[in-house]
């Protein structure tokens, strides 16, 4: 599987690049957010021009009656800022859509974490409502607030 967005390509992380994203994630600007996760299987690798500047992944709710999708992203700190997670997302969301069938996806940042609200809010993601002690801080331990954001269909940009 290979998506291409406007200035991104999602596709499966090969081998060799889990130590790639392990650098990334780990980032202060990063780490913020993520906790380092196990392995890297099932995600998506965000390549652009050539070079992996982070990871996106998917889950899929498939009872019928509750059918959607969920998105997580991470992006290297010196491309954050370029519109290439926005890209990344919306190139996601697209497919999720198109070729999946989901009505409706949801995303999850922390609630301080308003660079990626920002980023969010210009795919059509809008926000449902706060989870409170929703995510637990891996660094201080402490539980974080989180930001439920979901978009429709044909809703988004």
């Amino acid at each position: 599987m290979e998506l291409r967005g406007d200035d991104v390509v999602l596709r499966p992380v090969a081998d060799g690049e889990g130590e790639v994203l392990d650098r990334i994630v780990r980032e202060p600007e990063v780490a913020a957010w993520w906790s380092p996760p196990e392995d890297f299987a099932g995600m998506l690798a965000i390549v652009f021009e050539g070079e992996v500047v982070g990871a996106i992944q998917f889950y899929e709710e498939t009872d019928p009656e509750f059918h959607h999708a969920g998105i997580d992203v991470f992006l290297t700190a010196r491309h954050q800022g370029k519109g290439l997670g926005t890209d990344a997302v919306r190139t996601l969301a697209r497919w999720l859509v198109a070729e999946r069938g989901h009505h409706r996806l949801t995303i999850d940042p922390a609630a301080a974490n308003t660079a990626a609200i920002r980023s969010y809010r210009k795919v059509g993601f809008r926000p449902v409502g706060i989870m409170r002690a929703y995510g637990r801080d891996h660094r201080t331990g402490r539980w974080q607030d989180a930001l439920l954001m979901d978009l429709l269909a044909d809703e988004l940009t």
